[in-house]
């Protein structure tokens, strides 16, 4: 059953502090060790707020025992309507610093909330100072997430870490995605081009680029997910890495495919090639841009490889 906040009690609203601030504190503690090997500078200062916690949860347990004695209950977030809520952000294999750091002042500000709502509901002096006085320290917190930031910022430590977490995207997403689109726009060209010229009937076309495109995804899929665990790699997930390879091979085989729905075969082909050519763009201007390769080579590269798939496909359905 769910409870109004309003219907709380004193007892129950300090449990629910005492709750909160141990949950924000494991939260914290879970960014940090997180953090701590690529991104040790945010990471300290996360430590910092999680002894913080720790020591708000201590005041708040002195006072619930001065005042209802040991037994303190068990009431979960879910219980209190309204209640503040914690996504579970921190089970996300890829955050980054600053989503860590916006989340941060987001909760620092929804417990500020909290101890307000919590202070014009309760009587008790000691209570309510010790309210007023966690209150303040959130607030404080909050503006204290913001001056970290803008401190590190002016460091240029934040930058370092920024730059770090956008390598390490490179490495634990965009190659594995990267590789599947590649593999899936260029490798799928000759089966669903040779089907196409060597039966002139879009349908047929559409089934064979729909077997390889999923074909392809699955088998690129598998074989990134088990080729490395990334512990010492540090390419992440082996789940996410072959998910989003797998993902990514289907989408570019799929791309130049569903055109072939189109009933006209001269027409479905033409539109078919439009797509391929986009794709091949697509490509090397994911290249250029997060793998620093200059986009002339990227182009050639791509076109290259491409423009040989497609036209020995070709080739092979006109034989």
């Amino acid at each position: 059953m769910v409870k109004s906040f309003h219907d709380l009690s004193d007892k129950e609203i300090l449990a629910l502090a005492i709750s909160l601030e141990e949950e924000d504190g494991k939260i914290y503690g879970e960014f940090a060790d997180r953090l701590k090997e690529n991104f040790p500078s945010t990471a300290a200062a996360l430590e910092a707020m999680r002894q913080e916690e720790s020591e708000h949860r201590r005041r708040l347990i002195d006072l619930f025992q001065e005042r209802f004695g040991q037994n303190i209950p068990l009431i979960r977030r879910q219980d209190v309507k309204g209640f503040v809520h914690r996504p579970a952000i921190w089970l996300n294999p890829t955050l980054s610093p600053q989503r860590i750091r916006n989340q941060v002042q987001t909760m620092e500000s929804e417990t500020y909330r909290f101890y307000q709502r919590a202070l014009a509901k309760t009587t008790d002096a000691g209570t309510r100072k010790l309210l007023g006085d966690l209150a303040e320290t959130e607030r404080e917190h909050e503006h204290f997430a913001s001056d970290e930031i803008t401190k590190r910022a002016e460091s240029g430590a934040t930058a370092s870490e920024d730059e770090s977490a956008r390598k390490l995207f490179v490495l634990q997403v965009v190659q594995p995605g990267l590789a599947g689109l590649m593999d899936g726009s260029v490798s799928t060209l000759a089966p669903v081009f040779a089907a196409a010229f060597a039966t002139r009937n879009s349908w047929d076309a559409f089934l064979v680029g729909l077997a390889a495109s999923v074909g392809a995804g699955i088998s690129m899929g598998f074989a990134e997910a088990l080729s490395d665990d990334g512990a010492l790699s540090g390419r992440g997930q082996p789940l996410v890495r072959g998910t989003v390879c797998g993902l990514m091979t289907t989408l570019g085989g799929i791309g130049h495919t569903l055109p072939f729905l189109i009933p006209n075969f001269l027409l479905a082909t033409t539109v078919a090639v439009v797509v391929v050519a986009i794709e091949l763009g697509v490509i090397a201007w994911i290249r250029n841009h997060y793998m620093d390769t200059p986009l002339l080579s990227a182009i050639f590269q791509v076109v290259l490889g491409g423009v040989l798939v497609f036209i020995a496909g070709i080739l092979i359905g006109s034989a």
